[in-house]
This record gives C-alpha cells, sequence and structure tokens, in this order.
C-alpha cells in the first residue's frame, strides 16, 4: 500500500547527506550530455528539482538562484537545475528567465530516480542537494523557492572548510 509520502515524493529513499553525486549522464537544455559525477567531482555542486518548467513556483526557485548567482559563484557553487521536462522546453524556460547555469532535460526520469525525488506522477518533487567534492553536504528535502539561493549561502557559511 502506498503511504502519502511515497505519493507526494518524500520516500525514505531520497539521496542524503553523505551520498555520492549519482554517476549519471543527461542532456542539458542544448543537448549536450552533462555527467554529473564530472562536474561536482571538485569543488560545490547545487542540483536542485522543479517539478515542471515555467511554473509560478519553479520558477521563482530558479529565479532566487540566478539572482543570487554572483554570490554563489563567489562562494565556489556550480549549479544544475532538473525537472523532467525536454530540451525544448528547458531551453525556453533558460532562455525566458536568463538563467546563468544549465537545466538538465530528465524526461527518462533517470536523474529523479536516482536522487529520489520521482513523484507519483513521474514529477521531480521540489528539493535541493549541495554536494562538496562529490558527496553530499546539504540537502532541502522541499525545494526552498523565493530563497533558495539564501539558504544555499546561508549552509555556506555556517560550513567547515
Amino acid at each position: 500500500m502506498l503511504s502519502l509520502t511515497s505519493l507526494l515524493g518524500l520516500a525514505a529513499d531520497k539521496l542524503a547527506v553523505g551520498a555520492r553525486v549519482p554517476s549519471l549522464t543527461v542532456n542539458d537544455q542544448d543537448g549536450k550530455p552533462v555527467a554529473l559525477a564530472d562536474v561536482g567531482s571538485k569543488g560545490y555542486l547545487l542540483v536542485y528539482f522543479y517539478p515542471k518548467a515555467n511554473t509560478p513556483g519553479c520558477t521563482k526557485q530558479g529565479c532566487s538562484l540566478r539572482d543570487g548567482w554572483s554570490d554563489l559563484q563567489k562562494a565556489g557553487v556550480q549549479i544544475l537545475g532538473v525537472s523532467t521536462d525536454d530540451e525544448a522546453a528547458q531551453k525556453k524556460f533558460r532562455d525566458e528567465y536568463s538563467f546563468p547555469f544549465r537545466l538538465l532535460a530528465d524526461h527518462e526520469k533517470k536523474v529523479t530516480e536516482a536522487f529520489g525525488v520521482k513523484n507519483l506522477v513521474g514529477m521531480a518533487s521540489r528539493s535541493a542537494f549541495l554536494f562538496k567534492d562529490g558527496t553530499c553536504v546539504w540537502v532541502d528535502p522541499k525545494g526552498s523557492t523565493a530563497d533558495q539561493a539564501a539558504q544555499v549561502l546561508a549552509y555556506l557559511k555556517t560550513a567547515k572548510p
């Protein structure tokens, strides 16, 4: 029997602090392959998930990261956004809101499944994972919208070097 938690994509198998970046390759908005483990092997990598490109909450989350881009870059954070949209939808979303980071088109749901964030209807549930040198150091299980960048930066201020 399915629980409400598993229906909403909040299952216990969600990637946790201490886990390694999954070794998966998926295309970005331009159809270029991105190997997550390679991108996240050195420094900080934020992988954030959103259900659907160009919807209100997803736009707020992306714009928060766009608006905090300069401070996140100073802290050495790379960003990858992920949804189950295709490349064309991701490209349109990225271009419309001038996101300076790549958006991954996880239409095969490999990344959402590996991170444990796929909900019942197959979309990614909003969440964020911060990796340092390939290891998860912070998780935002609900994926903040308007203050996603501020939450990452607040964590980094308290993180041990």
